[in-house]
């Protein structure tokens, strides 16, 4: 099984083009799944193992697509999302009894929201703690009043939004700018050839329309929550307090503030902040391996 050989979204290309060329591939019924899946964890087998993964790029796609939001190149999302696709096949075991979709959807997430967190230094979204709470709460805002269409935000919205995070109008409109361009909606017109005009979601169906997938979904916050808390525990008091601080918090404390309650500097707050959010995601991945599962640090 080769990334190389698999179908790539590329900004010169468009991701409807993308869109079209997965769709080609059929999907499976249990069965045939079944069959492929133990080909490849028996026997190695990568032409089988090619076919799962051939025929799960849609579910990947959708997923990706429920990422939007982060200023991030929707193309580059979606091949994080392949990325994590590929690591599910690798490691799915059928005998279990779920479907691929369902084990898959933990491995895409946790590809996306990696990619998502290595990219913080290159999204734009200011250094206070006013400015990261914006960022990754904006979305949440717009929702609560309604406003999630696309383009500008009406000023009786970017006032509301304002007030609940406590940031200045001009801020909300420049960090809604950033969050928002270059992303696709799914109600945009992408063309299919001899198929006349689609909308993105009409090309993304729902592949994993079980009773597992379905409970997997609920359960997922609860089952992550659990597997930080326990992480957690495997911290010294001074990094748990930092990290909680830093990046567990509305309203993060800053290095600055940080270095005053230890008598340190910045730059040691730092140290210590990334070596404990190295520990915990050790922690993290190891617990869930024990899980047959995949978490995402956020």
């Amino acid at each position: 099984m080769s990334y190389a050989k698999l179908p790539a979204p590329s900004p010169e290309g468009g991701l409807s083009r993308y869109m079209q060329e997965i769709r080609k591939f059929p999907m499976l019924e249990p069965d045939e799944e079944f069959m492929l899946a133990k080909a490849w964890v028996d026997h190695q087998d990568k032409d089988s193992a090619h076919r799962l993964v051939t025929s799960h790029l849609r579910l990947a796609a959708k997923i990706a697509m429920g990422y939007r939001g982060y200023g991030l190149p929707t193309a580059e999302v979606v091949s994080e999302a392949n990325v994590g696709l590929m690591q599910a096949v690798k490691r799915f075991d059928p005998d279990k009894g779920f479907r691929l979709a369902t084990y898959a959807m933990w491995w895409i997430r946790a590809s996306i929201q990696e990619y998502i967190l290595r990219s913080w230094s290159l999204v734009k979204m200011g250094t206070t703690s006013a400015q990261k709470k914006l960022f990754f709460n904006l979305r949440k805002a717009k929702n609560k009043i309604g406003a999630l269409e696309e383009g500008e935000l009406r000023p009786e919205n970017v006032a509301e939004i304002a007030r609940q995070l406590n940031v200045t109008e001009a801020e909300v409109i420049s960090m809604n700018r950033r969050m928002s361009g270059g992303d696709a909606s799914l109600n945009a017109q992408v063309s299919a050839d001899g198929e006349g005009v689609a909308e993105w979601q009409d090309w993304l169906e729902d592949e994993d329309a079980d009773q597992a997938a379905d409970y997997a979904e609920r359960d997922e916050l609860d089952t992550r929550r659990d597997l930080l808390m326990s992480a957690m525990e495997g911290l010294n008091e001074r990094e748990r307090h930092i990290l909680t601080e830093r990046r567990l918090m509305d309203e993060p404390k800053t290095l600055e503030q940080l270095s005053a309650v230890y008598d340190v500097s910045r730059e040691r707050i730092r140290q210590i902040e990334v070596r404990a959010f190295e520990k915990l995601q050790k922690a993290m991945r190891e617990m869930a391996a024990d899980k047959g599962m995949v978490p995402s640090v956020n």
